[in-house]
């Protein structure tokens, strides 16, 4: 095993589950990359949607400006947010997770609700809440999420997609998966074993395999819905929590809020056996 990989790719989904973002160079926070998942699209309920129920957010192209979040898609006007509009205050749920927010007003829920066709709200993460990833998985380290799933960082290895794709009939790109991080160097599944990712400055550590739903069966460039990859990763990668489906390792920091990471940049691999 080499004790070295490339971050090959780096993104960010300001709003959760739909379109991201791939940057060449990125801002570490408390809660991931800068500007990751620091949206959300809720329902009546208040509760988080996503590709799961609501393929077609796949469509809502993400982009960010210096002072503007902006949303667009197809015969649909763009529409800007300045990155600050706060309004009424949230409370709001990421599966079991209570979280807070603030709604971002009415012309965002009237562009999303027609676009998706049914009434929702966009909601901006409260970032003096206090939102930590399970401690079962962290131990002592308090990993703080915006809206993600459950952990601040996903890391995927090109290796593995590669491995996944010689035994697919049709190749699915990274995106199918929604990493925020893509390293090279590691073989196929290597990335099961890593213990802390490196440099100066800078250490990650993964926590828990990443297991995987049906978002990945969903095209990201037309929000079509199959059965691939879930049901050969179903042959093979039966491994993780639960025997669920596993893709990718959740990843939490342990020193290096403020850092950049950029494309290119060498990781050192400590491994865990």
């Amino acid at each position: 095993m080499h004790n070295v990989v490339k971050i090959t790719g780096l993104h960010i989904y300001p709003v959760k589950s739909c379109r991201g973002i791939e940057l060449q160079e990125a801002m570490l926070i408390d809660t991931g990359l800068e500007y990751d998942r620091q949206w959300m699209v809720v329902d009546t309920e208040s509760c988080f949607l996503s590709q799961r129920v609501l393929p077609k957010m796949a469509l809502i192209h993400t982009s960010l400006t210096k002072t503007h979040l902006r949303l667009s898609a197809v015969d649909r006007p763009i529409l800007e947010i300045p990155i600050e509009q706060r309004f009424q205050p949230m409370a709001v749920r990421v599966w079991d997770d209570a979280c807070a927010g603030y709604d971002v007003g009415d012309v965002a829920a009237t562009w999303l609700s027609e676009f998706l066709g049914r009434p929702v709200r966009l909601v901006r993460y409260d970032s003096a809440f206090q939102r930590l990833s399970d401690r079962r998985y962290t131990g002592d380290v308090a990993a703080r999420n915006a809206y993600s799933d459950g952990f601040p960082i996903l890391l995927a290895s090109q290796a593995s997609l590669d491995d996944l794709n010689d035994k697919l009939k049709v190749s699915v790109p990274m995106n199918r998966f929604r990493p925020n991080i893509v390293v090279d160097g590691a073989g196929p599944f290597e990335e099961d074993y890593i213990a802390q990712l490196s440099r100066p400055g800078l250490r990650l550590k993964p926590v828990k395999l990443c297991t995987r739903c049906p978002i990945t069966t969903t095209d990201q460039d037309t929000a079509m819905v199959g059965v691939e990859p879930l049901l050969t990763l179903a042959s093979y990668r039966n491994n993780g929590h639960n025997d669920a489906i596993t893709f990718g390792q959740n990843v939490v920091i342990l020193e290096g809020v403020g850092e950049r990471l950029l494309v290119g940049d060498e990781l050192t691999v400590e491994w865990n056996f």
